[in-house]
């Protein structure tokens, strides 16, 4: 069985503010936390591969916790809410996916000025959709933030499909 691709961001995993913040669709930080561990585990299989771009868990229980639970190889990008002393965290991560470049990171403005390839960033969740919607085409930006996914990992196949068309 070949091995997946997926992009993800934003899970906040524990923190109840996200979910008034960002009018995600759950009634109590419980039920957050289960769906988005449900819907991680049954779109990533143990040997699949996920960039993690930031912000896997918000106070409560540590992203240690979490990382124990996830289905995956996961490389983290790392979020404004991400510490941990057990993952190697990148700043940015630069991949050359099926001939498209991609610069990968938690906020946009990481990318290098000069970039003009895609960005595949969160951070944004769904507060500036006039700038980071799901797909800027004409801006060549992606935000994965769970808000606009489904609150599921996006592969990375679809994806660059999306962006292509």
């Amino acid at each position: 069985m070949e091995k997946k691709i997926f992009v993800t961001s934003d899970q906040h995993f524990d923190h109840a503010n996200i979910i008034k913040y960002c009018k995600r669709p759950f009634s109590s930080v419980d039920e957050m936390n289960k769906a988005l561990l449900a819907n991680w585990n049954n779109a990533i299989g143990k040997r699949d591969l996920v960039f993690f771009l930031g912000d896997l868990a918000y106070k409560g229980r540590n992203i240690n916790y979490w990382l124990e639970q996830l289905n995956g190889n996961i490389i983290f990008i790392k979020g404004n809410h991400d510490k941990s002393d057990r993952i190697e965290f990148f700043d940015g991560y630069m991949l050359n996916y099926r001939g498209i470049q991609l610069f990968l990171c938690h906020d946009a403005e990481q990318a290098p000025k000069n970039w003009s390839s895609w960005i595949i960033t969160g951070h944004y969740h769904n507060n500036d959709l006039e700038k980071y919607p799901f797909i800027n085409k004409e801006r060549k930006i992606a935000n994965v933030s769970v808000e606009l996914t489904d609150y599921k990992p996006v592969n990375l196949d679809d994806l660059t499909a999306k962006m292509s068309s």
